[in-house]
């Protein structure tokens, strides 16, 4: 049964999305505020953290900052609709995917499955060596597992799930759109700051320069590339 922490200030919006994803099949341990959610998260370890941006005390973004110092348990925000500011912080401070108010319970459970999916989910391609060295990155395709420069890098689900995607079809240069699909698992109508937010993450946990990165590179209007050399 997948554990979900629950941290939502509006007792009615938490009673409602608690109670919708326990009929759902989830264990939910809910939490009014940041600093409850936080202490939570330090007495258990859940599946998915699914976060409210808008807390008293702690804000959201500081919970999701907080939460990535120490983990990389999955992390969907929730956000109010049209909070574009809001969307792009979040997913910069370490969300792997949003939903916006009001929630929905099926578009929820939706994000919930999927984000799980991407960390327990290697690469199918058998053909490819499980494991593989890239100048000083390492990627272990059997044991979800990223070296680099000899020194274990801790990725969120949707950055390993992206590195691998990536990684997979070295030089070639692959969408935004295609990216969305494969990695989130979202349709055509997909949110690309969601790549986009990622992919600044990754960079930044691979040591890249900002100016001339050296695995993942960015093909203007298009999307990104993998580089082996």
């Amino acid at each position: 049964m997948p554990r979900v922490l629950l941290v939502e200030d509006d007792p009615a919006v938490r009673r409602g999305v608690e109670l919708a994803l326990r009929h759902q099949g989830h264990d939910v341990f809910a939490a009014a505020t940041g600093e409850e959610g936080l202490a939570l998260l330090a007495s258990f370890r859940p599946d998915v953290v699914v976060l409210d941006l808008m807390l008293p005390g702690i804000g959201g973004l500081d919970v999701c900052r907080r939460i990535r110092e120490r983990d990389q348990v999955p992390i969907i925000m929730v956000t109010a609709r049209g909070d574009d500011i809001d969307i792009v912080l979040g997913l910069e401070s370490g969300a792997d995917d949003y939903v916006v108010k009001p929630v929905r319970a099926r578009v929820l459970e939706a994000r919930i499955r999927a984000v799980l999916r991407r960390l327990g989910t290697p690469d199918s391609d058998t053909t490819r060596p499980r494991t593989e060295t890239h100048g000083e990155l390492t990627i272990d395709r059997s044991g979800l597992t990223v070296t680099h420069r000899g020194q274990s890098v801790a990725l969120a689900p949707s950055e390993l799930r992206l590195l691998l995607t990536l990684s997979a079809a070295p030089g070639r240069v692959l969408s935004r759109q295609h990216l969305l699909e494969v990695v989130w698992e979202h349709g055509y109508h997909g949110d690309i700051r969601l790549v986009d937010a990622c992919v600044k993450r990754l960079r930044s946990k691979l040591g890249e320069p900002s100016g001339a990165p050296r695995y993942i590179e960015t093909v203007r209007g298009f999307g990104y590339r993998f580089s082996a050399r």
